[in-house]
């Protein structure tokens, strides 16, 4: 079984603040070539001007993207760069600390990575995700500890 979660409340504020980027922009588009003025403003600026609200309206997406997938084999994490895959041989825990905005996967040698696809402010969804992601952890060492167990000693 594979679980995966987002962040509910980012995406919502992202994909408002996109719609948002995109309406005002090309208002402000449609509305330039009344402008009074004095500036000549032709049909470029125009496109112009709605293309950098689409542009913003990206950047604002962005903050959607974050994903966590877990399975029996490991947990791949999409962050705002980048997609990684770790096995559940490579994790010490997951956790969520006190006060900390999001949880993150902790490595051995002290290193951590953030899982922004579980944040604090989306409350009960982080709990359900956390509960997830511990159990599929806890599924996977107890099926490790059966195969070391069923392996012939060498």
């Amino acid at each position: 079984m594979t679980y995966q979660a987002r962040p509910h409340k980012a995406r919502v504020i992202a994909i408002a603040v996109a719609v948002l980027f995109v309406a005002v922009f090309v208002i402000v588009a449609v509305l330039l070539r009344r402008s009074s003025t004095g500036v000549y403003f032709y049909a470029s600026d125009q496109v112009a001007m709605a293309g950098i609200g689409l542009v913003l309206a990206l950047g604002a997406l962005w903050f959607a993207r974050p994903r966590v997938r877990a399975d029996h084999d490991g947990v791949e994490v999409r962050n705002m760069i980048g997609t990684h895959r770790y096995r559940w041989s490579e994790i010490k825990t997951v956790s969520f600390p006190d006060g900390s905005p999001w949880a993150r996967l902790e490595l051995p040698a002290d290193e951590y990575i953030p899982i922004l696809a579980v944040q604090a402010i989306d409350g009960e969804h982080a709990v359900t995700a956390m509960r997830e992601l511990r159990r599929l952890r806890r599924e996977a060492d107890a099926d490790s500890q059966t195969d070391s167990e069923d392996r012939p000693a060498s």
